[in-house]
């Protein structure tokens, strides 16, 4: 099996059980695979991704309580697709970029396996609940973002891992909070799913700090100075506190990068 090709094939998979299935099964089998210098060709349309959830824009996503069941479900149903969307933001990074180590593209097969069992457990909750993934509307900003980086390997580790995904560091205790407040026990459950993904995702954003310094060490380029150039050149949105900067620090953000994030 050569890996790139591989990610591209699980990357391509419409249908969220077998795009899980073939996440998790590629990172268990990464040891076997070859490593290709040439880029699998690119199909037409990616991601794979099935029919439902319809896209909406994201202020047409509605919220709603999570002390009511329906409430809970559609919170659920909101994260859930962002762990479907962020497989496929691990698996892209894994197939598309040429001239990296092998261990970006191992890191990044890891990431996508953690993300499919991340989906996994939020799906199965899901069911508990009566509902499924795609019964609710969704938006489509992480992947905007993936498609708008996709020329440019230090824009797409400094803004997909380390500010779109990094914003689940900060929210997710908040999330949590308000589920300890419903107190329910699928409430309650899912704040224990949330323990295992906020866990997991302060190594994600680990990884996506890790290369873009090595890639701006590489190019001769500032961290922090260019950051700010990257915001603009693709407009990243900027980011609000509060910040969870101690799951921030453990993720691997320096002093310089708080504090410009902390900035006017």
């Amino acid at each position: 099996m050569e890996l790139r090709h591989q990610a591209l094939q699980a990357l391509c998979a419409a249908e969220p059980r077998e795009k899980v299935a073939l996440a998790r099964a590629l990172h268990e089998q990464v040891a076997q695979c070859t490593l290709s210098p040439a880029a699998p060709a690119s199909p037409p349309s990616l991601p794979g991704r099935p029919v439902l959830p319809r896209l909406v824009h994201p202020a047409r996503v509605p919220r709603r309580s999570p002390a009511r069941p329906e409430g809970l479900a559609a919170l659920l149903h909101a994260i859930a697709h962002i762990e479907f969307n962020a497989i496929n933001l691990a698996l892209d990074a894994a197939w598309r970029f040429e001239g990296m180590p092998r261990a970006f593209h191992e890191d990044w097969l890891r990431v996508a396996a953690e993300e499919a069992f991340h989906f996994t457990l939020l799906a199965d909750h899901l069911a508990t609940l009566g509902h499924a993934y795609g019964d609710f509307e969704a938006h489509d900003g992480l992947w905007s973002m993936c498609e708008k980086t996709a020329g440019d390997i230090v824009a797409r580790m400094a803004l997909v891992p380390r500010t779109l995904e990094a914003r689940g560091l900060d929210a997710t205790p908040l999330i949590q909070q308000k589920l300890r407040q419903a107190g329910t026990p699928a409430a309650l459950r899912a704040v224990e799913i949330l323990d295992v993904i906020l866990r997991d995702e302060v190594g994600h954003v680990a990884i996506g700090n890790h290369w873009y310094r090595v890639l701006c060490e590489r190019d001769a380029l500032d961290p922090v100075a260019h950051y700010a150039v990257l915001v603009e050149r693709y407009a990243a949105p900027r980011l609000h506190p509060p910040f969870n900067t101690e799951a921030r620090r453990r993720a691997g953000f320096s002093e310089a990068e708080l504090a410009w994030l902390a900035g006017p």
